[in-house]
C-alpha cells in the first residue's frame, strides 16, 4: 500500500466525522413552553353599595351679618372675634349726638303742633258758644273744625315722626339678635358706615354642620344615601353620625362642583372651622361577584372575562349586574372563590399556560387559607 493511500482514509474518516457533527449542531433546539405572566384576584361576593369620603369644614347653620339700621360714625367696638355673646348684648355703637340733636328737633316740632292744636281746639269752642247764641253763621263754625282737625293731625304726624326719631336714636347701638360666638369684624372704631352695611358677624353655636363639595358623578348617590359619617381630624377615632341636610342644585363655578351641607348634632368638642372628613355610603340593592373594570374582556358585543384554572386560562362569557364604585359586579357565568385574571386580557388565548405574581398569588392562598378555615369551624 503506498503512503498516500494511507494518508487518504484517515483524511476521509475526519471528513465523515466532521459532517457528523456539523448536521448534529444544526439541529433546532426545542422550543420553550409559553408561560405568560398575569395579574389575577378570586372572586368574592359584593354588592352595589359606593362609599365615598370627601373632606370638608366645620361651619355654623345660621350665621348673621349684622349692621346699623342708621348711617353715622363708628365710636366704640366691645367684642372681638371668637366673643361669645347673648342676645341683646350691645356689640358696636355710633356716634349718637346727630341723632340726638334729630329727636330733640322732632320733639320740638311736637310741642308746636300741639300748641297749634289746642289753640284750635279753643277757637273752635268759642265759635261753637258763638253759633249756638247766633252770632256767627254756620260756615264760621264749619271753618273752624277744618281748622281743628288740621291741627289735630299735624299735632298726630309730629308725635309719629318724634317716635320714629327717638327710635333712630336708639339705634345707634348695635345688639345680638341671637346667642353665639363672633365670627368676624368687618368695620373699625372710626369707619363711617351707611344703613344696613354689615359689620359684624355672629353665629350660633347650637346648630353646626359640615360643608364638603363632590363632584358631579356623585350627586345621585348623595341622594340615596344609607349613612354618613364624620370623623374630626382633631379625634379621628370617634365617628360622629350626620344627615345630609342640603343639596346644591348648582355646581360652583370655580371647583365645579357640587355643595352639601351635612348636619350634625351640637357637641362641645365640635368648634367651628374644624376639618371634617365626610363618609357616605349608599346601596343600590344589587348584588353579584366584585371584580376590577379590567378584568372584563369585550369581543364582538359579548362580555367576558378569563377564568385561571390549574394555571391554564379559560374565556367565560359574564353578565354584568351592576357597579360599585370602580369596579363590577359580575353576575350568572362565574363563581365565587374562581380566579379571573385582572391585566393582560387582550394578550390571552384559550388553553393558554399563565403563571400568577406572587403577590396575586399570597393574596390568593391568604383567601383561600381564610375560607377552608371558616369552612372547618362550620363543620366543628
Amino acid at each position: 500500500m503506498s503512503d498516500s493511500t494511507r494518508l487518504r482514509r484517515p483524511l476521509a474518516a475526519l471528513c465523515t466525522l466532521s459532517a457528523l457533527l456539523l448536521s448534529a449542531c444544526s439541529k433546532e433546539a426545542p422550543k420553550a413552553e409559553d408561560v405568560r405572566p398575569v395579574r389575577a384576584i378570586v372572586l368574592a361576593q359584593g354588592d352595589a353599595g359606593a362609599s365615598a369620603e370627601f373632606s370638608g369644614e366645620v361651619r355654623p347653620r345660621i350665621e348673621s351679618r349684622l349692621g346699623f339700621r342708621v348711617a353715622g360714625k363708628i365710636v366704640e367696638r366691645k367684642v372681638d372675634i371668637g366673643a361669645t355673646v347673648r342676645k341683646g348684648d350691645v356689640l358696636m355703637q355710633l356716634d349718637p349726638q346727630d341723632l340726638k340733636l334729630a329727636a330733640s328737633q322732632a320733639q320740638a316740632s311736637l310741642r308746636a303742633a300741639e300748641t297749634n292744636r289746642d289753640l284750635a281746639n279753643s277757637d273752635y269752642k268759642r265759635y261753637q258758644e258763638l253759633r249756638d247764641k247766633n252770632f256767627v253763621s254756620q260756615s264760621v263754625l264749619d271753618s273752624k273744625r277744618a281748622a281743628l282737625r288740621a291741627a289735630q293731625a299735624e299735632a298726630d304726624a309730629a308725635r309719629a315722626g318724634f317716635r320714629g326719631q327717638s327710635n333712630q336714636a336708639g339705634y345707634s347701638n348695635l345688639v345680638a339678635d341671637i346667642d353665639g360666638v363672633v365670627t368676624g369684624i368687618d368695620a373699625e372704631v372710626g369707619q363711617v358706615v351707611t344703613a344696613g352695611t354689615p359689620v359684624v358677624r355672629v353665629a350660633r353655636t347650637d346648630e353646626m354642620e359640615v360643608v364638603i363639595g363632590i363632584p358631579e358623578d356623585r350627586v345621585d348617590d348623595i341622594r340615596k344615601v344609607d349613612s354618613v359619617t364624620v370623623r374630626l381630624w382633631a379625634n379621628p377615632g370617634e365617628a360622629i353620625a350626620g344627615k345630609v341636610r342640603e343639596v346644591s342644585p348648582v355646581a360652583d363655578a370655580a371647583t365645579r362642583t357640587y355643595t352639601v351641607k351635612v348636619a350634625i348634632p351640637p357637641r362641645a368638642d365640635v368648634r367651628l372651622g374644624m376639618t371634617a372628613a365626610v363618609q357616605i355610603a349608599s346601596r343600590s340593592g344589587a348584588g353579584g361577584l366584585r371584580a376590577p373594570l379590567t378584568a372584563l374582556h369585550h369581543q364582538k358585543g359579548v362580555t367576558s372575562v378569563w377564568i385561571v384554572e390549574k394555571d391554564v386560562v379559560k374565556l367565560v362569557p359574564v353578565q354584568i349586574a351592576g357597579q360599585a364604585g370602580n369596579d363590577v359586579l359580575l353576575g350568572a357565568g362565574v363563581q365565587p372563590g374562581q380566579t379571573v385574571v385582572t391585566a393582560g386580557v387582550n394578550l390571552l388565548r384559550n388553553g393558554q399556560k399563565v403563571r400568577i405574581l406572587t403577590a396575586d398569588v399570597a393574596r390568593r392562598g391568604d383567601t383561600e387559607a381564610a375560607a377552608a378555615g371558616a369552612g372547618g369551624g362550620a363543620q366543628k
